[in-house]
């Protein structure tokens, strides 16, 4: 063995160890896994090699796939975050599908929610949290924006999410009852545009409402995919009940590259039971939905999970309830040290709750473990770098 050799096969290890770090102590949200990449980050690396399972033993691929990237990089100065892409390579049993890994400097990174209170009068709040459990409200709690479009004026269940183009794109919910939602984009999450109203079930004459909206980008096509649920009269008659006031929602979508041209509104999700609140992620290669059963008789009122292949579904019929024996809505999600958080409103207990996991089929209440500010309701959560938390604490 050479002197050099040895010295690269150093690297890689060390290298591991470093990388292995990263991984188990980052805290992002699932956009990392929605593969949301944005434009003025470094050009992704193409690996040639497989990355292995966690639980694989075979530690050959991994070295090699380590000592390629360190001798990439050895004269190159680090970036705050890369992107890693695995490729099709030789396939055994205990390989995961080629996905992507996305991690970044655990110090450089925080969680932000995005959330409203009351009934959403007073705008978007903001809070952040180091952990994923004790979140702290930003701005003394105040609004970081004021509603200003649709019938009502409100702005409830907001979502953000950083787009492919690098702003900061957050829609919500303007109405109890009407037939858009509220749209707007920032670049540092404090200065926003103008707020436009999307009329997205206006051509459904007996459309009653429209709540919940989220996006999703997919980097691949460079498409947003904005999801909401509605009741539309008339329509699934099987599955009404005459109990709070007759809704009946299914999921929605429109896409949009731009946000100023719209596809034509279509159905996505069709479960067979009243079915609001859906949060999608990308998990290697596979959407994953969160949502919430909605049925009434007999209660259900739980999250549940249904999965893709592709983000415009069809998705698959949901599983069994991942939250206990309460209400729950409004379900968001991160990632901190190796396990999935989804967090969710306990609407009648006036709280927050969540649950965890480490492979989306095995579940624990960590609710007596998380702090929001009181008061919080349904919202969702990213992943920001801490310049712009520093920014927004000015505020």
């Amino acid at each position: 063995m050479t002197i050099r050799n040895l010295k690269h096969q150093l690297l890689a290890f060390l290298f591991c160890i470093a990388f292995g770090s990263l991984l188990s102590h980052s805290k992002r949200s699932p956009d990392s896994y929605r593969i949301n990449t944005d434009e003025n980050l470094e050009k992704n690396h193409e690996i040639t090699n497989q990355f292995l399972n966690d639980n694989d033993g075979q530690n050959a691929p991994l070295f090699h796939f380590i000592a390629h990237y360190v001798k990439a990089r050895l004269t190159a100065k680090p970036t705050i975050e890369e992107k890693l892409i695995s490729n099709a390579g030789p396939r055994t049993t205990n390989l995961w599908d080629p996905y992507y890994i996305e991690y970044s400097i655990p110090q450089d990174e925080v969680l932000l929610f995005s959330y409203f209170k009351g009934n959403g009068e007073d705008g978007l709040h903001l809070a952040y949290s180091e952990d994923g459990f004790v979140w702290k409200a930003l701005k003394n709690d105040t609004s970081f924006l004021s509603p200003v479009v649709g019938k009502d004026k409100l702005m409830r269940d907001p979502c953000i999410i950083k787009g492919g183009d690098g702003n900061y794109h957050m829609v919500w919910t303007v109405s109890w009852t009407y037939n858009g939602i509220g749209y707007a984009y920032s670049k540092d999450l404090i200065n926003w545009s103008e707020q436009q109203f999307i009329p997205v079930m206006a051509h459904q004459k007996d459309n009653r409402n429209t709540w919940a909206p989220e996006i999703t980008f997919d980097p691949d096509t460079g498409t947003y995919m904005i999801y909401w649920a509605s009741t539309v009269s008339g329509k699934f008659p099987e599955t009404k009940s005459e109990k709070e006031n007759g809704y009946n929602h299914r999921i929605y979508y429109t896409t949009t590259q731009d946000f100023k041209n719209y596809a034509q509104t279509r159905l996505l999700y069709e479960p067979g039971f009243n079915v609001i609140d859906s949060h999608i992620i990308k998990i290697k290669d596979q959407y994953v939905m969160f949502l919430k059963d909605e049925t009434i008789e007999p209660p259900q009122k739980n999250i549940k999970i249904a999965y893709s292949n592709a983000l415009e579904g069809p998705y698959s019929a949901p599983g069994k309830p991942i939250t206990g024996d309460y209400w729950a809505e409004g379900p968001t999600t991160a990632y901190v040290d190796g396990q999935f958080i989804v967090y969710f409103d306990k609407y009648i207990n006036h709280q927050y709750g969540a649950v965890t996991s480490k492979d989306l089929h095995n579940w624990k209440d960590v609710s007596d473990r998380i702090k929001f500010p009181e008061g919080a309701r349904h919202g969702t959560i990213i992943s920001i770098p801490r310049s712009v938390l520093e920014k927004l604490k000015e505020e």
